[in-house]
């Protein structure tokens, strides 16, 4: 694929990166270092046992803590405003994020939305945020959205159920540590799914009609950790090296998500996680090889490169290459025991026409995918995917 259509790349990086096994104990000097004298944390019931220590030296040095642990699924406009409002009564002058990508969108638009007047329907799209005054850290603690080092946030808007993106370089945070230790408490279900979502973030990224050579070198060695390293970290979660590899194939498809971003894949996945509430990494395993399958021939080299960066050997040509890449992805599917059929979810299949409509309104994501999707299209894809 020659790329033509390339815009200029614009790179938004956090201020300060860590990456390291046990980086999380040197994060209290860091947050003392601020100077901040209030912290907010955002993150889940089963960190708290493991975040003890850190809390009990920030008040140790007399800064004062808040925890809010009410994200338990994928946030809604709702769920946003409550924990903002929660927020805004303590009046905090950081905002740490410590959990899946879920609670870290949280953190990052509470983050932007303390002292801004706009409302969160304002700020809907991409380029809308005005700013951010409060301080921004942000720690993952699965392997998978690259939310940590991302401009986007999603939440699901109650008035109609959809999943909708709020992008800008206001969102990345002032300082991120990625501690590939406090992954390994995590389930190989959820270990499967969020690894198969990095993947995906990398594949779409090198794939799309907007490619960039600077983020295809992140894209193609995300792919080539998360394929070598994953099913390893499933079926061994306390393999610290393999959930070391994972993270950081997490956190290159993360750095793909701002300048180039996702297509076709994650804009047929939303309906799944709308309509029937599946976890965003899942939606996107159940769908990712028939779309692969689908935008293949648009596209047979990059395919064919994806393949070799799964660990697939060359094949006759590049379209025998990309099928061996495709074969591959199920292949890990299969080995990490996620669910491959939408039919295996009790969806059932007279709901895939109104799923294609839903999934046409994502433009922002299908304008990026390498082969036009029409809604017809949209359906086919859902019944191979059945």
């Amino acid at each position: 694929m020659i790329i033509t259509n390339t815009p200029p790349l614009s790179v938004y990086f956090p201020g300060k990166l860590v990456f390291a096994n046990g980086s999380l104990a040197d994060l209290p000097a860091e947050i003392i270092n601020t100077g901040c004298n209030n912290a907010f944390i955002i993150t889940i019931e089963p960190l708290l046992a493991v975040l003890q220590q850190f809390v009990e030296q920030l008040r140790a040095n007399n800064i004062s803590v808040s925890i809010n642990t009410k994200i338990q699924q994928e946030p809604s406009f709702t769920d946003f405003e409550n924990l903002l409002s929660e927020a805004k009564k303590n009046a905090p002058d950081l905002i740490i994020g410590i959990g899946g990508g879920s609670v870290l969108d949280v953190a990052k638009l509470v983050a932007a939305q303390l002292d801004n007047d706009q409302s969160i329907n304002e700020i809907v799209g991409s380029g809308f945020l005005k700013g951010r005054s409060k301080k921004l850290i942000c720690v993952p603690a699965t392997s998978g959205t690259g939310s940590e080092v991302s401009p986007n946030a999603i939440l699901v808007d109650d008035s109609d159920g959809q999943k909708k993106g709020i992008i800008s370089p206001y969102l990345v945070p002032d300082i991120v540590y990625v501690d590939p230790l406090l992954t390994i408490s995590v389930p190989p279900s959820i270990t499967a799914a969020t690894g198969l979502d990095a993947l995906t973030h990398c594949m779409e990224a090198y794939t799309n009609k907007f490619a960039h050579p600077f983020i295809d070198v992140y894209a193609l060695e995300g792919m080539r950790l998360i394929a070598a390293n994953l099913v390893q970290a499933v079926k061994n979660g306390e393999d610290e090296n393999a959930r070391y590899q994972v993270a950081m194939g997490s956190l290159l498809g993360g750095f793909c998500l701002g300048p180039v971003n996702t297509a076709g894949v994650h804009a047929l996945s939303y309906p799944l996680g709308s309509t029937f509430h599946l976890a965003h990494g899942l939606s996107n395993a159940l769908l990712l090889p028939y779309v692969m399958a689908y935008n293949m021939v648009e596209a047979p080299e990059r395919y064919a490169n994806v393949a070799l960066a799964l660990g697939c050997t060359k094949g006759a040509n590049d379209c025998e290459t990309a099928k061996k890449g495709i074969e591959k992805i199920k292949e890990l599917i299969t080995e990490c025991k996620v669910i491959a059929r939408l039919r295996d979810l009790d969806i059932p299949q007279s709901a895939i026409p109104i799923m294609a409509k839903d999934a046409l309104k994502i433009q922002r994501l299908l304008k990026n995918n390498p082969r036009h999707i029409s809604e017809e299209d949209a359906i086919d894809i859902y019944n191979e995917a059945y």
